[in-house]
């Protein structure tokens, strides 16, 4: 992608991977924040802390108190070393005060069979996909990683009103190699921001779980910037590694 033609005809979709490898890799044959022009970003959408019912836990308050009570007894799972549910989990344990082992797989899927089974106690993950498994009390929902409720979940609270300053997003937009011309770049940014403000595209995002967000290409380079460093500090913190 960085070594595409700077034309406007190659687009990169970028996802919070793309702020979370710029520290997670040791060597990368691309630097993210000079060789990519950001666009515009597109959707926001939060992920759920999710527990197995047999924690005795059914708030945040609760689950603190918890796991205070059992460090390192607790098995948090994630989709794999330094994704974004495993960040997440990380920023919680450090915001939280509380030791959990962290335990990695290969996707969410086997993550999401073995905390159903009760093999893994915690996981942070998308919550579209988890509704019915909430609705039915086989997995317990604890709080929202956006600083606002999700109409999908509205019962369920967001993270920050527990542990103020706390967000974690899954976040898409778009980005082109850096040498393409600015007036291409707004072009793109004024049809991206058009095509999201039709209620149609906004009505199926909503679906999915998304909230657009959609703006300026200064304001999604600033928000890339800002992933970059939080998630640097939280990879540093915990000594994350591939």
């Amino acid at each position: 992608m960085v070594r595409a033609s700077a034309d406007g005809y190659t687009l990169l979709l970028i996802q919070p991977a793309a702020a979370i490898n710029a520290t997670l890799y040791d060597q990368l044959n691309f630097n993210f924040a000079r060789d990519i022009a950001p666009v515009a970003g597109m959707v926001r959408a939060p992920l759920v802390m999710l527990i197995n019912p047999s924690v005795p836990a059914s708030t945040i308050p609760e689950f603190i108190a918890y796991a205070k009570a059992n460090p390192g007894k607790i098995n948090m799972a994630s989709p794999g070393n330094g994704t974004l549910p495993h960040v997440a989990g990380e920023l919680f344990k450090m915001m939280a005060g509380v030791d959990m082992i962290h335990v990695p797989y290969r996707g969410e899927t086997p993550a999401v069979t073995d905390l159903l089974g009760g093999q893994v106690q915690v996981l942070f993950a998308a919550p579209a996909a988890m509704i019915e498994s909430i609705k039915a009390g086989t997995l317990r929902a604890l709080a929202v990683t956006t600083p606002a409720r999700w109409e999908g979940l509205p019962d369920i609270p967001p993270m920050g009103d527990f542990l103020a300053g706390y967000e974690a997003s899954t976040w898409f937009g778009i980005g082109v190699p850096k040498d393409t011309p600015p007036e291409i770049v707004d072009r793109l940014n004024k049809e991206i921001n058009s095509g999201l403000a039709d209620p149609q595209i906004r009505a199926r995002l909503a679906k999915l779980g998304g909230t657009v967000s959609a703006g300026l290409p200064a304001d999604f380079g600033k928000f890339i910037a800002a992933e970059t460093e939080k998630w640097g500090k939280v990879i540093r913190a915990a000594n994350i590694k591939i």
